[in-house]
């Protein structure tokens, strides 16, 4: 049985009850669910002051549980970014730690692949997915069903569907990324992955097709997209269109995008702040093969840490999923 501690880096908790769901929900999986101490530590929008959630991350991975997955984004990692100790974080992955989250917990994750190389992943958040209510719609069954595939070290490869034309791509690399506004906001800072070559994935929530353009566009000026062999886009959602807009959407950002850059930007990855996600590595070498609209993205079982804690997996009793 593999041992899960959740813990809150960024944003405060409001109510505990999609917390103690969560639990609930993760421990039916067969992980052996703990939660950090100061999980529901509160100052002002925070899960807790700077120094809380510091040593709340520090704690964590001297204590290296196989997986440490985030309740929540919202805002915070960007604050502790200068006084993270890298190593003390690259450690825990080397003994077997997934650490894992999305949105705010890119900055985490990029952090770590830009000072260290150290993998971890992108996936579900514990109330985002494993909290949500059933009124709200509840937990799709794609999103557990990978996400135990990827903690048990079962996940090899996933799979989308593009539009036309990226039939016959393959491509190897780095599969770096995640939410949008986040990783653009660390361009320029030490805590940037200087990635060549690699996968690029993104996704962001509340920002209008003309800000995700503007985005994209920093990045492509500042020569990152043409430096990758692929630009994969997941879901920007929960933007209004506007009077002014006149057509102008999603669509008409990726038309554009693509007139200024070579490097092939393809849309429909299940991943954002949406109900499926897939889970992705961040710093794994990657191969992305496109057949007609069918994309696959595989990886090797190459590192120690798959095989790290495999006598915990209980396979019998843990994670049961739907194949």
């Amino acid at each position: 049985m593999s041992a899960l501690t959740l813990f809150s880096p960024s944003g405060v908790i409001a109510k505990a009850t999609p917390l103690r769901r969560a639990v609930k929900r993760l421990t039916n999986l067969g992980f052996e669910v703990s939660v950090d101490e100061s999980a529901l530590a509160r100052f002002q929008r925070f899960a807790g002051d700077d120094d809380t959630r510091l040593a709340a991350l520090h704690r964590i991975a001297e204590a290296a549980p196989s997986i440490a997955l985030a309740t929540r984004g919202g805002y915070g990692l960007t604050r502790l970014l200068d006084r993270i100790d890298w190593k003390l974080m690259a450690r825990s992955v080397e003994q077997g730690t997934r650490w894992v989250g999305y949105s705010d917990v890119t900055a985490l994750q990029l952090g770590l692949l830009a000072h260290t190389k150290a993998e971890s992943w992108a996936g579900p958040l514990a109330l985002d997915d494993f909290g949500k209510d059933d009124a709200a719609g509840g937990l799709d069954e794609i999103t557990p069903a990978v996400f135990c595939e990827a903690m048990n070290g079962e996940l090899e490869a996933v799979g989308f569907r593009t539009e036309a034309g990226f039939d016959g791509l393959e491509a190897k690399g780095v599969l770096w990324g995640g939410n949008l506004t986040v990783l653009g906001s660390m361009l320029g800072t030490p805590h940037w992955p200087k990635v060549r070559g690699g996968i690029l994935f993104l996704e962001d929530v509340n920002e209008h097709p003309y800000r995700v353009e503007r985005m994209l566009l920093q990045l492509q000026q500042a020569g990152v997209l043409q430096q990758q062999k692929a630009v994969l886009l997941g879901h920007f959602s929960d933007w209004k269109m506007s009077p002014l807009d006149r057509g102008y959407g999603l669509k008409q950002m990726v038309e554009m995008l693509r007139s200024v850059c070579a490097t092939p930007i393809l849309t429909g990855l299940p991943f954002g702040h949406v109900p499926t996600k897939l889970c992705l590595p961040v710093g794994r070498k990657v191969t992305l093969v496109v057949d007609r609209r069918d994309v696959f993205i595989g990886w090797e079982h190459t590192h120690a840490h798959d095989a790290h804690h495999h006598d915990h997996h209980d396979h019998d009793g843990g994670c049961d999923h739907p194949h």
